[in-house]
């Protein structure tokens, strides 16, 4: 299936403001940026083919991977300066690049690729900046299995923030962290049916126009999620998945949980 990712924002509040900064999808976590990190688990599924809803900041993510360097995260082998590599991870990739403006809403910037689908019925989207460890496989099954129009994950607020339960006269009768209320919010990874684009108008947005619509239909599926979960809004969240990354603590990266079949031989050699 194609995976549709939404990478044009502005992410003003993970960067310093100053002109020129990469878009926060380029943020690095370990030695590759956020963007990789998505696509990688997409990859690791057989979803191979991506379609980049480009905007501020298109040629950081243009140039990563115009000058991408394969032995920065694979093993190699290196014999009289030829470079045979172990591994590989965009070998296989096809990556669509798709200006679709520097203030366009999500939903238009999905509405303008959509030739980019070739008419695919279903196909996958994502924010590009939010990492999960979520069984895509399992929240494709179902959604293909329910009909509806738009799947999306859903997961448990994540804000250290109190419920306070405060009654007439003022008197307060419990607190309950919000991660302990019963709510769910948008996790940012959808199954979408070709559908969504009948709700969708020009200039609108996925969520507020495209999926509010197709819940009113009760078209709408929602896959709860309760396992790893991280966005990157801000610079301390993307702070805290690097020094995650850093310590092995990485239960995003699924395709690390594959043992190795037997010794490793070169796949590639690169100059």
């Amino acid at each position: 299936m194609k995976v549709v990712l939404f990478c044009g924002g502005y992410g003003t509040r993970m960067r310093s403001g100053a002109p020129g900064d990469p878009p926060k999808p380029m943020q690095l976590v370990g030695p590759r940026p956020l963007i990789w990190h998505v696509m990688r688990y997409y990859a690791h599924y057989g979803h191979t083919e991506f379609i980049l809803c480009l905007g501020y900041g298109a040629e950081h993510i243009k140039d990563f991977f115009l000058n991408y360097r394969e032995t920065t995260s694979n093993d190699f082998v290196m014999r009289g300066g030829a470079v045979e590599l172990l591994s590989t991870d965009i070998a296989d990739w096809s990556i669509s690049f798709v200006q679709t403006g520097i203030e366009s809403p999500i939903g238009e910037r999905l509405r303008r690729v959509r030739e980019h689908l070739d008419g695919d019925e279903l196909f996958l989207a994502n924010y590009a900046d939010v990492l999960t460890d979520a069984p895509l496989p399992d929240m494709i099954e179902r959604f293909a299995a329910s009909g509806a129009g738009a799947s999306m994950v859903v997961v448990p607020p994540t804000d250290t923030f109190h419920c306070i339960e405060v009654g007439e006269n003022g008197s307060v009768g419990g607190i309950t962290p919000v991660s302990e209320m019963p709510l769910w919010i948008n996790g940012g990874y959808f199954v979408l049916r070709q559908e969504i684009f009948d709700h969708i108008p020009p200039g609108g947005d996925l969520v507020a126009d495209g999926c509010a619509e197709l819940a009113k239909a009760g078209r709408l599926l929602a896959y709860p999620h309760r396992g790893f979960w991280k966005p990157t809004d801000t610079i301390r969240e993307r702070v805290a998945l690097n020094e995650a990354y850093a310590r092995g603590d990485r239960p995003w990266m699924v395709w690390e949980r594959e043992e190795l079949q037997g010794p490793r031989r070169p796949v590639r050699q690169v100059s």
